[in-house]
């Protein structure tokens, strides 16, 4: 599902594709760091902007999608103002990562990849983060939190949406919590 974005926004995304292309090249061998800029740049692939790629490289737009697609680097969704990383690495996994990541799909009402409409929140499937002993793990913003359980899920994203900014007291976890 492609995001809604304002006309503003469709001008600056055109613009900034003209800019990388003309310092990248626009030649097909150039499309992944093209992209890889452009990502950089505008924080995700929008459309708009891979249409425009497409039609400078002159190639069908489709295998521009394809390659976008394919490798993971790539968003194909803006970034939330808070992006909910959940980790799924090995330890996450086996105590429950994909139960807290599937509260968080209920809770906002989006799949892993995507954004809220309101592009407040974002949520994405990561791999290990190295916190194992705080498993399951999810990086909300910068900051690690450990042990969420469903329970969890509606504390951090409550602590959120009522707060207007991030939470910035550093690893939190129900243990730590107790040990206070």
């Amino acid at each position: 599902m492609e995001m809604e974005i304002t006309r503003e926004e469709k001008e600056k995304y055109l613009s900034e594709t003209e800019k990388v292309l003309e310092s990248c090249g626009n030649h097909r061998e150039k499309l992944i760091p093209v992209l890889q800029q452009l990502q950089d740049k505008l924080g995700y692939l929008p459309g708009v902007a891979m249409e425009k790629v497409a039609g400078v490289m002159d190639i069908p737009a489709v295998d521009v999608f394809e390659l976008a697609t394919f490798y993971n680097q790539f968003r194909l969704h803006p970034p939330g103002e808070h992006e909910f990383k959940v980790c799924m690495g090995t330890a996450c996994y086996m105590v429950g990562g994909e139960t807290t990541m599937e509260s968080f799909q209920r809770k906002l009402d989006i799949e892993e990849g995507e954004t809220t409409p309101d592009r407040k929140f974002s949520l994405e499937r990561v791999a290990c983060v190295g916190c194992c002993t705080l498993a399951p793990v999810v990086v909300v913003d910068d900051k690690i939190e450990g042990h969420v359980t469903p329970t969890r899920v509606d504390g951090i994203l409550l602590s959120y949406e009522n707060s207007g900014t991030n939470n910035t007291s550093g690893v939190n976890s129900d243990e730590n919590k107790n040990s206070k």
